[in-house]
């Protein structure tokens, strides 16, 4: 008897931990993503669709990154009518188009409305195909938390990846990945979504951050570069006290010194918010003021203002984009706006303690400089007034206060692989093989610095550069070195230089690419491969099969 309840007592015992361990996360999967990012749903999509177990592992609370997080006006490049956009990303705004269909989506204003209102702009709302290219903030969420359900994606969200003692590898492979919880998530194949590639690096990954000179890749547009574009004008002081030397920097300029033209630093390009207000009154919360606000910090904004006496225009110091229902995706415009330059170049390596320093300081900046632009008896009177007409929405992001959760990290950490995407790739000059998505977006970098050059204030690093037509994104780009890890691929911090990446660094693109390596991944860890050796006519069949476009056609009909 004694015999018999020891051993229900250890089937009891054995089961518990079964439970616990999977309640705790402590499961193997065919594919493990790790970013819940617009690429990290897309990969997790691929990947269950192509036939593999997945988890969506996500430091976020909410899911979606910019896409969800105010960036909603959509990057598409010039090249739209010949549809380089497919797959599930094509399927996203196909949804976008189906929401605003109905006319229950339309609460502030009508459809109609609407499309007076961006007549004169370069989006179309409703096109031909069914497609929209605009969206408030919550129904990109709710699209994504749709894939998810439709696809029965295990998503576990405020999950933080163990930098420094998280990632386990043998013989090359990474074997598991632990959470700052204790959870464990055991994979065949693993993929970094995230902004910053922190699994990526905490798997021993080689990786660079900021920009190369131009004459590592030969290339003619990296490193520094001094553009007239989002610029101070000439005979802007940059001191305390205007044109006192001896009075210091006013806030926010470097002290370092100008460097050569291509010259390579490891500067990152600014981060701001893509912020979503709206001037709807029976929806808006209003602009107060923040807490630590410091009105010192935008001294150079007045004094922006006083050199360009004929700009009385929000839209003269925003890019103030017009969404449904009466809201905006704000982003920034000119010499000072609402990118926080110089203030991102910590956040790619830094702790997550020093990154939650930084994302409030941006925080305190932006929200601190909408309040300035409304209030600020300095600020003249029409900005003023413009200003006041606008306020947070109560029906965006109420989990985080009404203001977005999300900052908008264009540029982390980038992996060197054995390819790296160049400029010599965006101009065409270079066409790859073995593409898995075609980049379409003109090489652009914000400004990195904001410094004193001939005793006047300027910005630095800002690059916007045309390509002749979209190019294909090489498999390569988003695999380690061999010898670095074999069952890892890195989509969003992939393989190319920085003003490359300038060019592919689009949501619709991380996107793309999420399919694309989702897809890969189920196929690697069905065919028991390393990713190097994928075989890629069977990947770029299975590509082309869920609808993705790997070749530019010109005048496609």
């Amino acid at each position: 008897m004694r015999k018999i309840v020891a051993v229900l007592f250890a089937a009891v015992l054995a089961g518990t931990m079964v439970s616990s361990l999977k309640a705790q996360g402590h499961q193997t999967y065919d594919v493990v993503v790790y970013g819940g990012t617009s690429a990290g749903v897309m990969a997790a999509v691929a990947a269950k669709r192509t036939g593999a177990s997945v988890v969506l592992v996500c430091p976020e609370k909410q899911i979606g990154g910019v896409t969800t997080g105010g960036l909603s006006w959509t990057d598409i490049g010039d090249e739209l009518k010949d549809r380089i956009i497919g797959g599930y990303t094509l399927n996203f705004f196909h949804r976008v188009y189906r929401y605003y269909h109905h006319p229950g989506a339309w609460k502030q204003q009508a459809l109609s409305d609407y499309q007076e209102e961006i007549a004169s702009t370069d989006h179309k709302i409703l096109d031909n195909d069914s497609l929209m290219w605009t969206f408030e903030p919550h129904v990109a969420l709710k699209i994504f938390d749709d894939l998810i359900r439709e696809n029965h994606i295990p998503v576990r969200v405020n999950r933080w990846l163990n930098r420094k003692t998280g990632v386990r590898k043998v013989n090359g492979r990474i074997v598991s990945i632990t959470m700052l919880n204790g959870e464990t998530y055991r994979g065949k194949v693993f993929i970094d979504a995230t902004y910053e590639g922190d699994l990526m690096a905490a798997a021993g990954v080689s990786f660079t951050v900021g920009r190369e000179g131009n004459s590592e890749y030969h290339e003619t547009i990296d490193g520094v570069q001094l553009s007239t574009h989002h610029q101070f004008p000439d005979g802007v002081s940059p001191y305390k006290i205007p044109g006192n030397p001896s009075s210091g920097l006013a806030w926010g300029v470097s002290p370092d010194s100008l460097l050569p033209e291509g010259h390579g630093d490891k500067r990152v390009q600014a981060y701001n918010f893509r912020v979503c207000l709206t001037d709807s009154k029976e929806n808006m919360i209003p602009i107060t003021r923040p807490a630590g606000y410091h009105p010192n910090w935008y001294e150079l904004l007045i004094r922006l203002i006083k050199a360009q006496p004929g700009q009385r225009s929000l839209s003269d110091y925003f890019i103030w984009s017009p969404l449904p229902n009466r809201k905006t995706d704000i982003n920034n415009n000119g010499g000072f706006s609402t990118d926080m330059i110089g203030m991102s170049n910590e956040w790619p390596e830094g702790s997550y303690a020093k990154r939650r320093q930084l994302f409030k300081a941006h925080m305190q900046y932006t929200k601190g400089l909408l309040y300035f632009m409304g209030h600020d008896p300095r600020v003249p009177d029409t900005l003023r007034h413009q200003m006041l007409g606008w306020g947070y929405p109560k029906d965006e992001y109420r989990q985080s206060g009404y203001f977005t959760p999300e900052l908008y990290v264009r540029e982390g950490r980038r992996m060197i692989g054995d390819y790296v995407i160049t400029e010599h790739d965006c101009r065409g000059t270079v066409t790859v093989t073995d593409g898995i998505a075609l980049g379409y977006y003109n090489m652009d970098s914000h400004n990195c610095e904001r410094i004193v050059v001939n005793g006047m204030v300027k910005n630095e690093g800002n690059v916007e550069a045309h390509i002749p037509h979209p190019y294909p994104i090489s498999y390569r780009s988003i695999i380690p070195k061999s010898r670095d890890c074999s069952n890892l691929l890195v989509l969003v911090c992939m393989s190319a230089t920085h003003i490359a990446y300038g060019s592919i660094r689009m949501e619709p693109e991380f996107m793309m690419l999420g399919q694309s390596s989702g897809t890969a991944a189920a196929l690697a860890a069905k065919d028991n491969v390393d990713v190097q050796n994928l075989d890629y006519p069977e990947l770029k069949e299975w590509l082309l099969k869920g609808g993705q476009i790997l070749r530019y056609v010109r005048n496609r009909q």
